[in-house]
């Protein structure tokens, strides 16, 4: 289990990665994009997943905090995230 995994729970995404698990409530979100440096631009954001040379970045931006994905798969992720907020 080394990817990534992104569900919807209610009216939270729960986002899993080895024993790490959070919870995002949908109304939270602002938005959802993609990062091309490999760090991050977000200095302060919490990083999810190995930040690998060849791994791709999906951003998702709350209120409160910026959460920054490491994953392989992006434009799957991304397109869950986007479908769970326009279903709510």
């Amino acid at each position: 289990m080394f990817e990534v995994y992104v569900k919807q729970v209610d009216t939270d995404i729960v986002i899993k990665w080895l024993f790490t698990k959070i919870k995002i409530p949908i109304a939270d979100i602002v938005t959802i994009t993609t990062d091309d440096t490999y760090g991050g631009k977000e200095k302060t954001a919490i990083r999810i997943g190995m930040p690998y040379g060849t791994t791709d970045r999906v951003v998702i931006v709350t209120k409160k905090s910026t959460y920054l994905l490491f994953t392989t798969n992006y434009l799957s992720i991304q397109n869950k995230l986007n479908s769970y907020i326009h279903a709510n």
